[in-house]
């Protein structure tokens, strides 16, 4: 037997290769000059497995967008009449890809290769066409089904109906058509080359795994029917009927013959992931009920359009697949089972290598593999506005930022401390600019912003870490109410000042992140911390609200619920030198993870704990915390005095280490 192929290093067609090669013949490949090295790859793995391949597997030169596949004429001179099986399986399988790329690959090529396998007199034409061609099709679609009227939702469907044409009308040599399904790695090795298909939702339920339990019941969209194969079975098939007699003139559906619910493939791969499945899953069929074209409509509007890709974009699933993950139509394979018939080929359930499919994914395609994440890549050149610089956890943070290539620019009231950690910074090789502010004079921050903008091409980032915290009961604050004022003036009208001061030059420039230092008390509510969590609450909600506003201009908001921090500040309640907290430097990890990694919030568990449960049980835990309460009494510096011999009791140092960094 001599085989001529199309897309031989293409996923389907390296597979298709080596199932040639365990017959006796030459396999020649159609290669790009540019594939040559792709090819020699290929090559040496297949020696591998069949000794002599590389002898047997011969290079015929050429391209698919020119006439005979730019196949050089002598050689179709002296091959004609010698090729048994002539493969065509180059094309492209993309449903993101446009009009034209579709035109030129799918049907443009479908052409020459027809034109070359009439020039050589082919023993039969094998096309490797897609079940796309039953485009949107309702009911069952059989094997000898082909021009039913169906409408062709996409340039994908289309190409793919007319290169299938193309092959009916022009081959002057006999032909066979197999049409795969949704076609994904290796059942066995799970061996994949790209993403496309069900693998855009992959990095879907890799963050739900991340975020949730296994054991947490989930909500989801029923998307329609689906159907997927392996490659190897779409190898092993396409080569078992190719060689079967008597076949010419038919077409063959290499698909799962009942096919699947899209959601029921989902959770196939979320249980493979060890993720959260669809407990619950609400039908296609409720959106379909409205009115036609009513939802695609709403969809479009800008604002709706603007929501729906963000969302899409988070998870990297293209906007252009969502509307043909599910399929109206059902495929019948009962021509595909008569050829297989006294075989072992036969299609996997997905349950059986799902498992090898993720493993594979998550291994070698997750998109995150591939980006430089480090913060360094995050920082370098970027300026980064630093409140609270002199000391503590802005000190930190602005030594991390300029040893990762950033630029802080420090800002505190006193310039002392500022000059000797510029200094330091300056010692190790890095660049930083200092700038005294106090940030509870609005008027001193407006003139800052205008420092700033004018002495700075860019300002990247702005890191609100500068607070103040008051640890006083209500009880003792009745004749002290500049408590409340001063933290507000501080923690939220200087802060959102500062912001304001910024934000229209960030919106400018297109870019821009924000980091608010944050308590975890906003989350726990601790007793004695009204004034100080009000400030930072309040600063929440502000941020909650003006970060839909800005968002479209790209910037970006991070809200840190920072834990317990060993820091001047907590320096007058004695207790606390022997709780367990945050050193500075750890604390100052999580602004630069924060800078990198830009989420909207970050948050340690007993502090979203917190929340839930005071969601969940509010009576509840306010007897908790009034226990608290009880536990850890004013201090002596809220009372206005000093003890030198104040100190944790065992009482206090057990609740505090069972729910560590909480202020209490």
């Amino acid at each position: 037997m001599t085989y001529f192929v199309t897309g031989a290093t293409g996923f389907i067609g390296r597979h298709l290769v080596e199932e040639l090669l365990e017959r006796q013949g030459d396999v020649h490949v159609l290669v790009r000059d540019g594939s040559q090295a792709r090819l020699d790859e290929l090559v040496a793995g297949w020696e591998l497995s069949h000794a002599g391949a590389a002898d047997r597997i011969k290079r015929v030169v050429g391209d698919l967008q020119l006439d005979q596949l730019g196949v050089d004429p002598g050689w179709v001179d002296a091959h004609g009449g010698q090729v048994d099986h002539f493969f065509h399986l180059a094309a492209i399988y993309d449903m993101t890809a446009g009009d034209e790329v579709n035109e030129r690959m799918n049907v443009t090529g479908t052409r020459h290769a027809v034109a070359l396998a009439n020039a050589l007199g082919a023993g039969c034409l094998h096309h490797v066409s897609s079940i796309a061609v039953a485009g949107d099709y309702k009911g069952l679609f059989r094997e000898d089904m082909f021009a039913e009227g169906q409408k062709l939702p996409s340039a994908y469907h289309r190409t793919k109906y007319e290169s299938e044409a193309l092959v009916r009308s022009d081959a002057d040599v006999p032909w066979r058509v197999y049409r795969p399904a949704v076609v994904v790695g290796h059942s066995e090795t799970g061996a994949m080359d790209k993403t496309d298909g069900p693998y855009y939702f992959f990095k879907a339920i890799q963050k739900l795994r991340d975020a949730l339990p296994q054991w947490v019941p989930l909500i989801g969209p029923e998307l329609g029917w689906t159907n997927i194969v392996p490659v190897d079975y779409v190898a092993r098939a396409l080569d078992h009927i190719a060689h079967q007699p008597g076949l010419d003139g038919e077409a063959f559906h290499l698909a799962h013959p009942k096919g699947m619910r899209s959601g029921e493939v989902l959770n196939a791969f979320a249980a493979a992931a060890h993720a959260p499945r669809m407990a619950l899953r609400i039908d296609k069929k409720l959106t379909d009920a409205l009115p036609k074209g009513a939802l695609s409509m709403l969809l479009r509007l800008p604002q709706l359009k603007g929501v729906r890709d963000s969302v899409l974009g988070e998870i990297g699933i293209p906007g252009e697949i969502i509307e043909h993950v599910g399929f109206p139509t059902r495929f019948d394979t009962r021509d595909t089972e008569r050829a297989l018939h006294g075989t072992d080929i036969r299609v996997p359930e997905l349950d059986e290598y799902a498992e090898a499919l993720w493993d594979y994914w998550e291994r070698n395609l997750d998109p995150d593999l591939f980006k430089d994440r480090s913060f360094g890549a995050a920082i370098n050149g970027r300026t980064v506005v630093i409140t609270g610089a002199s000391s503590g956890i802005g000190r930190a943070a602005a030594m991390k930022i300029a040893a990762a290539g950033g630029i802080p620019i420090l800002v505190a009231r006193g310039m002392e401390k500022l000059e000797a950690v510029k200094a330091e910074i300056e010692a190790a090789g890095g660049t930083a600019y200092v700038y005294s502010c106090d940030l509870s004079s609005t008027e001193a921050i407006g003139e800052l912003c205008a420092t700033l903008l004018d002495e700075h091409a860019a300002i990247d980032m702005l890191v609100n870490n500068a607070g103040r915290s008051i640890r006083r009961s209500m009880t003792l604050s009745h004749d002290r109410f500049h408590d409340y004022e001063r933290t507000m003036q501080l923690n939220y009208f200087g802060t959102i000042k500062l912001i304001m001061g910024l934000v229209e030059h960030m919106k400018e420039r297109g870019s821009g992140h924000i980091v608010n230092v944050s308590s975890i008390g906003v989350q726990t509510s601790p007793p004695r911390f009204s004034a100080y969590v009000a400030s930072k609450a309040a600063l929440d909600a502000w941020t909650r609200c003006v970060s839909s506003e800005v968002i479209g201009r790209g910037v970006t908001f991070t809200t840190i619920h920072m834990p317990l921090v060993k820091t001047p500040m907590i320096a007058p309640t004695k207790i606390y030198d022997a709780f367990p907290t945050l050193s500075p430097d750890e604390a100052g990890d999580i602004v630069c993870e924060a800078l990198r990694a830009k989420p909207k919030e970050i948050n340690t568990r007993l502090g979203t704990f917190g929340a839930v449960a005071y969601s969940l049980m509010p009576k509840a835990v306010d007897q908790i915390l009034h226990l608290a309460y009880k536990v850890f009494p004013d201090s002596a510096a809220a009372k206005g005095q000093k003890d030198p011999d104040e100190k944790a009791s065992m009482e206090q140092l057990a609740m505090a280490n069972l729910m560590k960094g909480v202020h209490w």
